[in-house]
């Protein structure tokens, strides 16, 4: 009887390879996503990093996808370090959590490696020291690393690898040893780490690790991996963790964003930042970098990348609400403000507040404003845009989120003074319904100011402006136009207390003095004496100076 030929294992480390590889990674992280998250306790007892790995990959297999969709037509395709490349930065700049940043370093330390390509490579050497340089990259951006880790399940599976590739083996056969070698890595993590091994539980970031090795073989094999430690119990998994009292006793908040900087400025912001807090990952390169940190005062992590760069995509959590996400609960009531300037970010998440930082001429799409209504983890949202012309985009995020089952209240707030005014009297424990009224009525009493510089000459309600003329602005509309800052300011400023007031919130923008501020505090404190003054500072991209009389 003839022998039926078998179909040959793909066994090609090329671009085709990455982009399978990244579609097999997404869903099995998606298929692993709620069991991740189950198991979780470290560096936080949460219940999100499941749910961060997934969608560090999402972003990655975007980037990706649409890399190779650029790829002109008729053309040879795209080569593999252009889609690695693509994988490793879509991954940097979605990465989500501890664990998605580490994530993110991994696949750095692979494009290192992968997207400079010498012609006529082996593919199982070039694949083995890819991985090795993964597990290396990872272990340089975390500030404090911690076996029994996705960092140890990385160095163990680039052990594997290496062990493999000596052997002669082929990519597919380096791939599947890194698969085994994390597999065993992750059943001894309970014995490594204290928490994990008194919760009963392997560690949930090495799991997910598993999950993209295993992924990683059945791209170059095309064939399926056992089931994950985690559905299939092949590491046991006694019970579900219980977090203990002093897993609480961390900082509050977790702060992550995008920052363009130097490599010169990062090792300052680094030594700043693990001054401030904990669980603190660095990774990127080339001018862009990933930053998380865990802190108790999440504005100062914000400022500390203001004198590295310029940071944006800033999400400030707060743990209470991941901890109830760790009982399978999500939280009752949550708030999402939209703000423009760090300090502004940082104030309104000392709040409780889950913020979207918009950048001048940037505002945020529909999209992002979902992601952050879905970040709150609430069955009940009030969104404040803090901007007219985010109102429509306000409105479609809220009826896209209603269509999820979450209730969404958007009150129109107009600027960020009357967004902190509405937080002000936030009280989760009244009804929707109540708070949402109460909110709306304290932005509804506060009337805002605004300084802005003319850049172009043109026409105003209170006259003709010239390009570099400060403008004074009362809810929208230009009502004194001026040579200076500070007259101009008076000016406004009496003008909102014609009508009487009973608190002045002054926000400054990054370039303005603190004299200004003193002057205006002085002039409140001279002509109405009735009316207190708090100052804050808005931070990068916020105006010159923002003015709210309630």
């Amino acid at each position: 009887m003839a022998h039926e030929p078998q179909p040959q294992p793909p066994d090609e480390l090329d671009a085709e390879a990455v982009r399978t590889w990244s579609s097999l990674a997404l869903a099995a992280l998606g298929r692993a996503r709620e069991d991740i998250d189950a198991i979780n306790v470290y560096p936080v007892a949460d219940a999100d990093t499941g749910t961060n790995l997934y969608l560090t990959a999402e972003s990655a297999d975007r980037e990706l996808g649409d890399a190779l969709a650029g790829v002109t037509e008729g053309t040879a395709g795209a080569t593999l370090p252009e889609a690695v490349r693509a994988f490793a930065h879509g991954a940097l700049i979605g990465a989500r959590g501890n664990s998605g940043t580490i994530l993110a370093q991994l696949l750095r330390g692979v494009a290192d490696v992968l997207g400079d390509e010498p012609a006529g490579r082996d593919p199982a050497r070039l694949l083995a020291q890819a991985l090795a340089r993964a597990a290396e990259e990872a272990y340089r951006a975390v500030a404090h690393p911690v076996e029994g880790t996705m960092l140890t399940v990385a160095t163990a599976a680039a052990r594997a690898a290496a062990l493999a590739e000596a052997a002669a083996g082929t990519a597919a056969d380096v791939a599947r040893a890194a698969y085994d070698g994390a597999r065993a890595a992750l059943a001894e993590t309970p014995g490594q780490l204290a928490v994990l091994g008194r919760a009963g539980v392997v560690d949930a970031g090495g799991c997910g690790l598993v999950a993209v090795l295993g992924a990683l073989w059945q791209a170059l094999s095309g064939q399926e991996p056992a089931p994950e430690p985690v559905r299939g119990r092949a590491v046991p998994v006694p019970r579900p963790p219980e977090p203990c009292a002093e897993e609480h006793g961390g900082p509050a908040y977790e702060v992550i964003y995008l920052l363009e900087a130097a490599e010169t400025e990062v090792g300052e912001l680094r030594t700043r930042l693990d001054a401030l807090g904990d669980s603190l990952v660095v990774v990127g390169g080339d001018g862009l970098w990933n930053v998380h940190v865990h802190v108790d005062d999440p504005g100062a992590a914000v400022e500390a990348a203001v004198v590295a760069g310029r940071p944006y995509r800033i999400r400030i959590t707060h743990f209470g609400d991941e901890r109830r996400r760790a009982r399978g609960e999500r939280a009752r009531r949550a708030v999402v403000a939209v703000v423009q300037g760090e300090g502004l970010a940082g104030l309104c998440g000392d709040a409780g507040a889950t913020t979207v930082l918009a950048r001048p001429g940037e505002a945020p799409a529909v999209a992002e404003l979902v992601d952050a209504i879905r970040e709150a983890h609430a069955r009940e949202v009030v969104l404040l845009p803090n901007a007219a012309e985010l109102r429509a985009a306000a409105a479609a995020a809220a009826e896209q989120a209603r269509a999820e089952g979450v209730r969404v209240a958007v009150i129109p707030t107009r600027s960020e003074v009357q967004g902190l005014a509405a937080l002000a009297v936030h009280d989760a424990d009244a009804t929707f319904d109540e708070d949402v009224v109460a909110m709306t009525a304290a932005a509804g009493a506060t009337r805002y100011g605004e300084l802005a510089v003319a850049e172009r000459q043109s026409f105003t309600s209170a006259g003709i402006c010239q390009a570099g003329d400060v403008l004074g602005l009362i809810d929208g509309d230009v009502v004194v136009i001026g040579d200076g800052l500070e007259e101009t300011a008076e000016a406004v400023l009496a003008r909102m207390l014609g009508s009487g007031g009973e608190l002045v919130t002054l926000v400054l923008g990054p370039e303005v003095p603190d004299a200004l501020a003193e002057r205006l505090e002085a002039y409140v404190q001279n002509g109405h004496l009735a009316v207190d003054t708090v100052t804050y500072r808005g931070g990068r991209w916020s105006a010159p100076l923002l003015i709210g009389v309630e």
